[in-house]
């Protein structure tokens, strides 16, 4: 049986995408609100997302032959965890973003004078947008740390000579 693992070549991209994602919406939401950096948050993100979507995917079906009482098996539980929580997390974020953007909602805010049409320009969005990016960058750190303890000290799915 052809035994190939995808997870180890895949998981670089959300890490990447999503972090960026992370930066760009918190230097716009506490620094300047430039376009650059609003395209810079929702691109990377939705992209990520994705990607963090398929990465769970294939590490999921990675560790199935794994056997269940291995002495790594706590490590790889919160690695699992992570993921799933940075998962919802930033999908979170990407609905209330879609949300904010509906018809329904922009004609809410016309109706009551709100200028925004931007989920990032909106005041009542700053610090809980702040705290979910800050969250969702910990949980990409503390999930990616993990998955390398998987591999660099466990050998987790690694092949030998």
């Amino acid at each position: 049986m052809l035994n190939i693992h995808l997870h180890p070549a895949l998981v670089h991209f959300p890490i990447a995408l999503l972090l960026v994602a992370a930066v760009a919406g918190l230097l716009y939401l506490h620094g300047r609100p430039r376009e650059e950096l609003r395209v810079l948050t929702w691109w990377p993100m939705l992209l990520g997302w994705i990607a963090t979507a398929v990465a769970i995917l294939t590490g999921l079906l990675d560790q199935r032959n794994l056997p269940p009482d291995a002495p790594f098996r706590p490590v790889l539980n919160w690695h699992i965890g992570t993921g799933l929580a940075l998962f919802v997390v930033y999908g979170w974020i990407l609905y209330q973003k879609w949300l904010f953007g509906g018809s329904k909602a922009q004609r809410r805010r016309v109706k009551a004078g709100v200028a925004e049409d931007e989920l990032l320009d909106w005041p009542g969005a700053r610090w809980w947008l702040t705290g979910l990016l800050l969250l969702g960058s910990l949980l990409v750190v503390a999930s990616g740390w993990n998955g390398g303890r998987l591999v660099y000290e466990w050998a987790v799915n690694v092949a030998r000579p």
